[in-house]
């Protein structure tokens, strides 16, 4: 008799649709998933930041923190350094593959930032002063130099450029000297290295966004080269936008390149991934999974976490993500996509649509807690890490203290 009869009972009901259930635990065996160094750091919101006891503000914390995630987890072994707020000077630049590898990671992307200063309140490489514009270019030449130094081949930007005003500033010339700018940094790039371009449809700026959607984005990777390609936050549309329709023309163009995991109920995207919608998330990863299986496409996507735990617990809010995105990964892959053909092929609108809810609808628990034993983890990583008693350690050790970055 089976010592798990709900995984057992999962594996007869994935066989019948003849799925192997081997491949699919080969395929969440072998999910790569980014943290972000700022979300193990103090964050808060435009209008104040709530302090934790433990909170890292080294780099080297960081990657500590970043360190358990993936020990729980098994999948989480690239952490994204955003430089302002990981490198205050060249020793620490000097310290981070060593700490990175006593952590049991690998830096990730790397976070030019040109949003913060006070130079670029009217922009950074839209700004129509030529000096602002060089600052913003040669920050992210730097970010180069920063990436081959810790072994990263990937770039990732986000720009708060734009307007807060009809009149402030013409859209075309900025979007020339945007193209220009970033040919610049393209040009400097390593053959290996893979430029990421984020998307926002507002906010900082009240009138306008110079890279406000998918689209915007994509004509400035097709300007740049191969080597550009666009990366989708999650939170970072109007309500009602149907990402997973992004997700699938993005990967059918060969344009998608990598993802901020997050949520968002309104506007801004900071929630635990998968908090809202989480239906909608998965719909996302069903195209993801598809294209998996689709000789035709061939992209190289980076999947990465971009959240501010503003009120929850640090490493715990992350682990309790990438168990999140495992499990919508694991149900988009018990998908059964020759049903799903059929139906599509047979015009059955209803029977297409009750093989995702049926994939949807599966407690993939049984299936993570067997992939998570045999890679020699723990089956529950949030309960382990608890237990582990590296939460209490650090904010004993460390306590309350000021870092630098979002909200500190």
């Amino acid at each position: 008799m089976s010592s798990n009869p709900a995984y057992e009972l999962l594996a007869a009901k994935l066989a019948a649709k003849g799925l192997s259930i081997d491949e699919i635990k080969g395929r969440l065996k072998t999910q790569c998933i980014e943290t972000p160094s700022w979300g193990y750091a103090d964050s808060g919101t435009r209008f104040g930041s709530f302090k934790q006891p433990g909170a890292a503000i080294s780099i080297a914390e960081k990657l500590a923190d970043a360190g358990q995630v993936h020990q729980f987890t098994g999948v989480a072994p690239k952490v994204a350094m955003h430089v302002l707020w990981d490198l205050p000077d060249d020793d620490a630049l000097q310290s981070v593959p060593a700490a990175a590898a006593a952590a049991g990671v690998r830096i990730g992307s790397i976070n030019p930032n040109v949003f913060q200063d006070q130079e670029y309140k009217l922009g950074s490489f839209c700004h129509h002063d030529a000096e602002v514009r060089r600052k913003a270019i040669d920050h992210s030449l730097f970010c180069l130099d920063v990436a081959k130094a810790v072994d990263s081949d990937v770039i990732s930007f986000w720009l708060a450029d734009g307007t807060n005003y009809p009149g402030q500033d013409s859209f075309i010339a900025r979007k020339h000297r945007l193209q220009e700018g970033f040919a610049e940094v393209y040009a400097a790039m390593p053959p290996e290295m893979l430029m990421l371009v984020e998307y926002k449809f507002f906010e900082p700026a009240f009138y306008h966004t110079d890279l406000c959607d998918w689209g915007q984005s994509l004509l400035l990777c097709r300007h740049l080269g191969p080597q550009a390609k666009v990366l989708v936050d999650l939170g970072h549309h109007a309500q009602g936008v149907n990402i997973e329709h992004i997700v699938a023309t993005l990967l059918d163009e060969g344009m998608l390149g990598g993802f901020h995991f997050n949520n968002r109920k309104y506007g801004d995207d900071d929630l635990t991934c998968g908090a809202i919608n989480p239906y909608e998330f998965y719909l996302i990863y069903n195209e993801l999974a598809a294209a998996e299986e689709d000789s035709r496409l061939r992209c190289r996507v980076e999947y990465m976490i971009d959240q501010s735990h503003n009120i929850k617990l640090k490493i715990p809010a992350m682990i309790q993500t990438v168990m999140t995105i495992q499990a919508a990964y694991a149900k988009a892959l018990c998908v059964d996509r020759a049903e799903l053909a059929a139906a599509r092929e047979a015009g059955d609108t209803q029977a297409a649509e009750l093989v995702l809810v049926d994939a949807y609808d599966t407690d993939v628990r049984p299936l993570l807690a067997v992939v998570r034993a045999e890679m020699g983890l723990d089956p529950d990583p949030l309960k382990a890490y608890f237990a582990s008693g590296y939460q209490e350690t650090i904010e004993s050790e460390r306590g309350f203290r000021q870092g630098r970055g979002l909200g500190s």
